[in-house]
């Protein structure tokens, strides 16, 4: 079973570039293509889980797929992205500043789905001597629902799943 973490980096990214904002992932496994332009380098800071409901549990669903009732089992969380900004070396500091604008935009209008945005921060540019690039740091932090369902036995997990915000 796993936690569910693997992909929310992905997808964070994936929801950037969808809407106009240059993204990739931190660490990646391939060697990255240097680009003119700046980019968004998404990483996961933080992961904070909470209790929800008695031992984790959310209650049960009805599975339309299966026709069968199901125990779901979950946790809160409040995750931290680091989105920072990187353009090459010999821009200027208005550069980072039109694609922050840009990343503010995207996030201060939604999110990806199932995380909702709770606080969003950046610093001062600065060049960076390791990278040799212009960077402006910049963190999110967006509150999720991990989430899983008892197998038919009852007695294992399935692996646990983002799912959206709870409404109140």
């Amino acid at each position: 079973m796993s936690a569910g973490l693997e992909s929310i980096r992905r997808s964070m990214a994936d929801y950037l570039n969808g809407r106009g904002v240059a993204a990739v992932t931190a660490f990646p496994a391939a060697l990255r293509q240097e680009r003119e332009e700046p980019v968004a380098v998404v990483s996961l800071r933080g992961c904070r889980a909470e209790q929800a409901g008695f031992q984790n549990y959310l209650g049960e669903r009805y599975n339309r797929e299966t026709g069968r009732w199901e125990e779901r089992y979950g946790r809160r969380a409040r995750l931290t992205f680091g989105l920072d900004l990187y353009a090459p070396e010999r821009a200027d500091g208005e550069v980072l500043q039109r694609a922050f604008d840009e990343l503010a935009g995207a996030l201060l209008t939604g999110g990806p789905e199932g995380m909702e945005l709770e606080e969003f921060s950046c610093g001062q540019t600065v060049r960076d001597p390791e990278s040799r690039r212009l960077k402006r740091p910049v963190e999110a932090v967006c509150s999720a629902w991990l989430w899983a369902r008892a197998g038919e036995s009852g007695g294992e997990f399935t692996d646990f799943e983002l799912r959206g915000v709870v409404k109140q």
